[in-house]
């Protein structure tokens, strides 16, 4: 079977305003919407565009991270998904560890492609997509805006400081989406009633055999300086006027 497996990632809802604790020690997530990092809801929903187009025959979407993870996986699986699989630990996991998890997952499906979004938009880390494919010995195709999957290839269009650029790669193969690549449908109700009875796979993350060695720790937290208030000139002279006594010009 032709299978595309995703990787999603449960962060802080992009429309929620993130808080730092009062101690510095974290975010403040309790009270919060949480909700696909929306990076992977785009690789969600152009592997399940695939499959319409008959180019795979299952989507299993996977997670990483603490039972209430299953929430956003449940989603996922609305939105058309089949399968679920959840790798349960309630440590935050470094991005080399991700990609060795995601590594034993691709061993497990055998997916002909692994489809994750180019970065998570609580850490910017963008290296999950890269040290998988380094992993897993295969090729990648990271930042893409255009996807077309072929009997043995797959041929994608990357958004880059010069332009687009086009590339073939061999399938089976690693690739990581960009915030043009589409648009996540909306999830109906219906869908939402029929998703809690697909198959949702809970694996204890040692059963992977991954350990959660941190090599980077962060040590603190603080919320951006606030900005000043802004300065309303009535004409360009007052602006070049103002620019100066700044010592901008």
């Amino acid at each position: 079977m032709k299978r595309i497996l995703v990787g999603i990632k449960r962060v802080v809802d992009y429309n929620v305003r993130v808080r730092v604790k009062p101690d510095g020690s974290g975010v403040i997530t309790e009270g919060v919407k949480l909700s696909i990092n929306p990076f992977d809801e785009i690789a969600v929903e152009e592997a399940l565009r695939q499959k319409e187009k008959g180019a795979c025959d299952e989507v299993v979407v996977a997670s990483i991270g603490p039972a209430d993870c299953q929430t956003q996986l449940r989603t996922a699986l609305a939105m058309g998904a089949d399968r679920a699989i959840l790798v349960e630990t309630a440590a935050a996991l470094p991005p080399l560890s991700v990609a060795r998890v995601f590594l034993r997952l691709a061993e497990k499906e055998t997916p002909l492609l692994v489809v994750l979004g180019k970065q998570a938009v609580d850490e910017d880390n963008s290296q999950t997509a890269q040290m998988l494919a380094a992993l897993w010995a295969r090729p990648q195709a990271t930042f893409i805006s255009k996807l077309e999957i072929g009997a043995d290839l797959a041929r994608v269009t990357r958004e880059v400081d010069a332009g687009l650029e086009m590339l073939e790669v061999d399938l089976p193969a690693v690739i990581s989406t960009d915030l043009r690549l589409n648009e996540p449908r909306y999830v109906k109700l219906p869908e939402i009633m029929k998703a809690k009875k697909k198959p949702l796979e809970v694996l204890p993350l040692d059963s992977l055999g991954i350990a959660g060695d941190l090599r980077v720790r962060a040590v603190n937290y603080a919320p951006p300086s606030q900005r000043p208030k802004g300065v309303r000139v009535a004409d360009a002279a007052e602006l070049v006027a103002a620019l100066r006594s700044r010592g901008v010009l």
